[in-house]
């Protein structure tokens, strides 16, 4: 393949054109920190800190606990929790046995991990306490024989946890925030890995082309399927994020991990990014602008990723506040569009860069931005990382490259490219192509010198506050309800969240739909994020030849109306 890459031109100096290949599994990136900076603060979450020294310690005796309950090489674990330190250590421990994480959302109803456990066929679950019921409930339904709750509150200052037992207002809902009532069987997390001694060296570890993580996406047709990435795959992605950034500190950072952990996003750059250059990573349990601004009088950050709404509000606390962000020299945005009013205010406020980026589940995820530069382009996701490729192609003939300023579909390559979904060869088949090209889904426009803009979007997930909803599986619970014969769920531009999820119904015969009520209920069966912010009620909805509810025209319709 020719090396034709017009948007080199645009990488500050520094940035190479491409990375070396990796060598060894991503439980090396922990080794040589624990190595080179054994002292450095590792975690702090709410003030508690771990060293990487720790770490490391207490990852080699989460493996041998998790050894000792019968997880080995190329097992499936799935892990459901917030972001706290038991979660990077159980993170890192499943993949020293070899073994799979599972990623998934701690806040998902039964039904919505019902689904994903039964695919992947994992037998333990790591779960936060609150979610340990809830994996409960899926027994019948999936092959979960162990549940290993975790208590967050293990993880808090000694302060903080003596003042959690204080007959307190504050102290109750914190705890009822954190704590959660674990079904019976329920191993303790706490106990296991305390008890455990360090996993015996001579254990082997995993191969660079082992799959380390199984992370389940929409991907074109909603239907969440697990993305196959390997320690190659996250390793490379790591790698590449680390030579986007120029500047960028071994041993002197400190990244703020607001993103959650479980999603793509948070885990590359806030977890495996962060731990190769041995970082300190910030965990916050939930994004809460109050309580990122009282950990940057502990702790300023030097390294923010986030998403639009997140540098809006933090911009309009820190100034009620008075709190002083200059700390923060470089701020990665993704998951959906940046505004640039909102990098105006956020670089007056730090005097940093705040760049925006692409990538899909599927790729790891990153695999395009703005240069960490003064070159960034507004408007743009910006250029490809070093070791990737892009292409814009015919849509009816990806053989077939579109002239430059040419709409097209966004197809990449690189290392950071999965090798396919768990268990699904059709669907791998249908998204990528025999020389390793990955087809995005996404219209995509690139300039003459290789900077690129998304025109529109082929898939039609809705990306609310970062988070990905599929409309189908918001339908298929929308339309259970006795009132409703047809639904439609699309998303609407949100100041706020970037996208509102909003169902369009029809009333099944002879009944009406009580709009107020109907969200109501759609949010006692779905998480927060993905239920309807409201409801439209319509007579017909718009279908194609073939009796396919045609989505895009219910969004422009709606659009139309609201004019």
């Amino acid at each position: 393949m020719a090396d034709e890459r017009p948007w080199l031109a645009a990488y500050p100096e520094g940035v190479p054109a491409d990375i070396d290949e990796p060598a060894r599994a991503l439980t090396a990136n922990l080794e040589g920190a624990v190595e080179r900076f054994p002292d450095r603060i590792a975690l702090d979450f709410l003030g508690a800190t771990t060293t990487y020294a720790q770490l490391g310690d207490q990852v080699a005796r989460a493996a041998e606990a998790l050894r000792l309950s019968g997880v080995g090489p190329g097992d499936r674990v799935a892990l459901i929790l917030p972001n706290c330190p038991q979660h990077v250590v159980a993170f890192y421990a499943v993949l020293r046995l070899g073994a799979v994480v599972v990623e998934h959302n701690p806040l998902y109803t039964a039904d919505e991990l019902a689904h994903q456990l039964a695919d992947h066929g994992a037998t333990v679950a790591v779960c936060w306490e609150k979610a340990a019921a809830t994996v409960a409930a899926t027994a019948e339904r999936t092959s979960i024989t162990t549940i290993i709750g975790v208590d967050l509150t293990a993880a808090l200052p000694l302060i903080k946890r003596l003042a959690l037992k204080l007959p307190l207002p504050a102290a109750r809902k914190m705890r009822d925030e954190m704590r959660g009532t674990l079904p019976g069987g329920t191993l303790l997390w706490e106990t296991m890995t305390a008890e455990a001694p360090p996993i015996d060296a001579s254990i082997p570890g995993p191969g660079v082309d082992d799959t380390a993580l199984l992370q389940y996406t929409g991907g074109t047709s909603g239907t969440p399927k697990g993305a196959v990435l390997s320690h190659r795959n996250l390793v490379a992605n790591a790698e590449q994020s680390r030579v986007w950034v120029p500047g960028l500190r071994d041993g002197g950072e400190t990244f703020y991990a607001v993103l959650p952990l479980f999603h793509a996003y948070g885990l590359t750059l806030c977890l495996t990014t962060a731990v190769r250059i041995a970082a300190t990573i910030v965990l916050m349990p939930r994004f809460d602008a109050g309580m990122v601004l009282d950990a940057v009088k502990r702790r300023p950050p030097t390294f923010f990723p986030g998403v639009p709404p997140m540098y809006d509000r933090l911009a309009a606390a820190a100034r009620e506040r008075g709190t002083d962000l200059s700390s923060i020299r470089f701020s990665f945005s993704g998951a959906m569009p940046l505004p640039a009013k909102t990098v105006e205010t956020w670089e007056a406020l730090t005097g940093g860069l705040l760049i925006e980026g692409y990538g899909m589940t599927e790729t790891s995820p990153i695999t395009v931005g703005n240069p960490m530069s003064e070159r960034r382009r507004a408007g743009s996701i910006g250029v490809p990382y070093p070791s990737t490729y892009v292409r814009i192609a015919d849509r009816d003939d990806v053989t077939r490259d579109m002239p430059a300023g040419e709409p097209g579909e966004l197809l990449l390559k690189g290392p950071q490219v999965f090798s396919g979904y768990w268990n699904l060869p059709e669907e791998t088949e249908a998204v990528l192509l025999p020389d390793g090209w990955i087809r995005t889904g996404d219209v995509a426009v690139m300039s003459d010198d290789g900077f690129l803009s998304i025109v529109d979007r082929v898939k039609e997930l809705i990306i609310t506050g970062g988070f990905n909803v599929y409309p189908s599986e918001v339908e298929d619970v929308v339309r259970d309800h006795p009132d409703v014969a047809d639904v439609a769920v699309v998303g609407l531009p949100s100041e706020r969240t970037g996208e509102e999820v909003v169902a369009v119904v029809v009333a099944a015969e002879g009944a009406t739909v009580d709009r107020e009520a109907l969200v109501k209920w759609a949010r006692e069966r779905l998480s927060g994020y993905k239920a309807p912010r409201r409801c439209e009620v319509v007579d017909e909805l718009p279908r194609s030849q073939i009796g396919k509810v045609l989505r895009r025209q219910v969004r422009d319709d709606l659009l139309a109306k609201a004019q």
